[in-house]
């Protein structure tokens, strides 16, 4: 079979269905009538979807033979942002838009969908859609795991558009991927004096400034210059009025790393850098850190069988083995976790980048990236097949 000239043939379908998630975005754990799309589309193809969570779909397709199950995934929720890019069919919703490309992933696994349906008495096994919610914020992914969602499941696989590839080039990349992400909050207390008399307090805003400076140099000196991590501060508030010295300051940042030791040690680098800084300038400090998404570690095994898939569906051409990681996160990490599975790019082209208020991916990738799903789920259950 050939699923790229089917899903081309299915664009109209497709995009009509891109359109309409991006005409209604909402909000993470707000996707109730994202859901219902979701599910009238699915039940419109003769399946039986069923809510997981609140907004979760899920659904299975079981082919005509026996086999292991795959799964599909695709992220739902949008972001708040108000989007400026003028399209006929741009979010009616004021100041929340899909500027990260989940409307695209809904609809193109929903192709996917279509293409193996087309061929159920061929199809050795059963591949599970899962549509998660809430990717932006708490991370939807997890909770479905806890909820069931892989349970029977061999393989996961899912992508993600991308406005720096060229459009319907496919990007897979082997190993570590996505970073982990480890938001943090730090408060400062000093002691609040007149501002003529400093030697009387403890002026927080200045140890925070401190802070901030010595946070910058635990990548520089405590990684090794052939790995990777980030420390930024995006926050900062200290101080009342300008001839006080500052008693309190507070400010938020996130940590970026790859791999769990270096996850483990820069954490445990940014406490001590706080705790010692503070300690100098005669203030106390308080970090609280968040342990959030694990980031991206794709299987090679499972890497390997999506290089092939694209490779035998687009070309070699078409196919970038991707050389570096990125810093930006993702929550289907989770599920690597816990089976194996490769999360993998799609090219969309573009000038705007993801979060973009601008942000506008060439519809003409999505058949391609339907395709591919469909490719990967069908070469997947062969492999698995023929392993068990």
């Amino acid at each position: 079979m050939n699923f790229l000239t089917q899903a081309q043939r299915d664009f109209s379908w497709i995009c009509d269905l891109r359109r309409t998630f991006h005409r209604h975005p909402e909000h993470g754990n707000q996707e109730f009538e994202t859901a219902e799309t979701i599910e009238a589309a699915l039940r419109g193809l003769g399946l039986a979807p069923r809510r997981l969570l609140d907004t979760a779909v899920i659904c299975d397709i079981e082919g005509a033979l026996p086999g292991p199950m795959v799964a599909l995934r695709a992220d739902m929720d949008a972001l708040p942002i108000a989007e400026e890019t003028g399209l006929p069919y741009a979010s009616q919703v004021p100041g929340m838009m899909h500027a990260c490309g989940h409307d695209f992933h809904m609809a193109a696994v929903l192709g996917a969908a279509k293409l193996l349906l087309a061929h159920r008495a061929e199809l050795a096994g059963r591949v599970r859609l899962l549509f998660q919610p809430d990717e932006e914020l708490q991370g939807g992914a997890k909770r479905m795991m806890d909820a069931g969602c892989l349970e029977g499941v061999a393989a996961v696989f899912g992508a993600h558009v991308r406005p720096d590839l060229p459009v319907g080039q496919v990007g897979v990349r082997y190993g570590a991927f996505y970073a982990a992400s480890n938001p943090f909050s730090i408060s400062l207390t000093g002691r609040a004096s007149h501002g003529a008399e400093p030697d009387l307090g403890a002026d927080a805003l200045v140890a925070g400034a401190q802070v901030v400076l010595a946070l910058q140099s635990i990548v520089s000196r405590r990684v090794a210059p052939t790995d990777t991590a980030v420390i930024t501060v995006g926050t900062f508030r200290a101080g009342t009025q300008e001839n006080i010295l500052a008693e309190h300051a507070e400010m938020q940042g996130i940590l970026r790393t790859f791999g769990e030791e270096n996850r483990k040690k820069l954490t445990a680098a940014v406490e001590a850098v706080v705790e010692n800084t503070a300690r100098a300038m005669g203030v106390q400090a308080e970090t609280r850190f968040t342990w959030g998404y694990p980031g991206i570690l794709n299987h090679s095994g499972a890497t390997a069988l999506v290089e092939r898939a694209a490779r035998a569906l687009l070309g070699d051409s078409r196919v970038t083995v991707l050389d570096k990681p990125t810093l930006t996160t993702e929550d289907f990490g989770y599920f690597l976790q816990a089976v194996p599975g490769c999360f993998y790019h799609m090219g969309v082209g573009g000038d705007a980048p993801l979060h973009a208020s601008h942000f506008c991916p060439d519809e003409a990738a999505l058949p391609t990236l339907a395709a591919l799903h469909a490719q990967v789920a069908w070469m997947a259950l062969g492999q698995l097949t023929i392993r068990d």
